[in-house]
């Protein structure tokens, strides 16, 4: 369990919705070229959109983090290294309550961006590092709801604890009323660095020297934004998955949507060595 005794998040599933999704401003903002300068074995990396993503490869899934908490061992110390734009909130918060339990001692380091269901996934830190360049973003969750008005009404008073939790998290580890909390929520509030460790949502600042920068990866990453911006904008509007997807394929063509199926196919392919491994390790006791 963790050090820190943080609230747990229990959400449960909307009627009628989509997905959360990440806004476009953080996707903007996100360089998917910010790394880790090191990384020892005991590290788990959440460089990618929170939940299962079709085009930057696959996305970063709680089934992934489990699997990794597996592999490190319940009683060893973990650091999660962040920079995400965020995404899908029930993902987001899966993933926060797998590093919440964690038995050892757990540490977050943002090292770009930390945003919308990312920071909820920071907040599992005993202890937050953040780059001075670094920025995390809060605000209420966002989802797109269908029906009448009674529908929507129902769907806007649903939506009222996934906010009161998140509030409570963010209070908690700030050391603020619930109400600020709240307010910095509405606001859709951006914490650079400095911001962040002044306000107690960070306990201190990385080494200048602990990132680096992938230009390759961060020129991919950065073609695939568009596509990305528009699949989380028609999904928001109502379209399924698959039809955001199919629209998008007729857009942009049939090889860019072969190539984003490729780096589909190789995630799953580490989800399934990730499997494997964890069965070999529990035969071999």
């Amino acid at each position: 369990m963790s050090q820190r005794n943080l609230p747990e998040l229990s959400p449960r599933k909307l009627p009628q919705t989509c997905a959360f999704m990440p806004d476009s401003s953080a996707i903007d903002r996100w360089n998917g070229g910010i790394a880790a300068q090191q990384t020892p074995d005991n590290t788990i990396s959440i460089l990618d959109v929170i939940g299962e993503d079709f085009w930057t490869g696959g996305g970063v899934t709680s089934k992934r983090v489990a699997a990794a908490l597996r592999s490190i061992g319940e009683g060893t110390d973990v650091f999660v290294d962040i920079n995400s734009p965020g995404g899908d909130f029930f993902e987001g918060v899966a993933i926060y309550n797998l590093l919440r339990e964690h038995k050892a001692k757990v540490t977050v380091r943002v090292l770009g961006i930390a945003a919308s269901a990312a920071s909820v996934v920071a907040m599992a830190g005993d202890e937050i590092m953040i780059g001075k360049a670094g920025f995390l973003m809060v605000h209420n969750a966002w989802v797109v709801a269908i029906g009448n008005r009674h529908d929507l009404t129902e769907a806007a008073k649903t939506m009222e604890p996934f906010d009161d939790a998140m509030a409570t998290v963010y209070s908690d580890r700030a050391g603020v009323t619930k109400k600020a909390a709240a307010r910095w929520m509405d606001d859709e509030t951006w914490f650079n660095g400095e911001q962040a460790v002044e306000n107690g949502l960070a306990d201190g600042f990385l080494a200048s020297d602990a990132t680096k920068k992938d230009p390759a990866k961060a020129k991919a990453l950065a073609e695939m934004k568009p596509a990305l911006k528009a699949e989380f904008a028609m999904r928001r509007a109502g379209m399924s998955r698959n039809e955001s997807r199919s629209l998008i394929g007729d857009l942009v063509g049939e090889e860019a949507v072969a190539a984003a199926l490729q780096r589909q196919a190789v995630a799953d392919d580490d989800d399934l060595r990730a499997a494997l491994q964890q069965l070999t390790q529990t035969l071999s006791f």
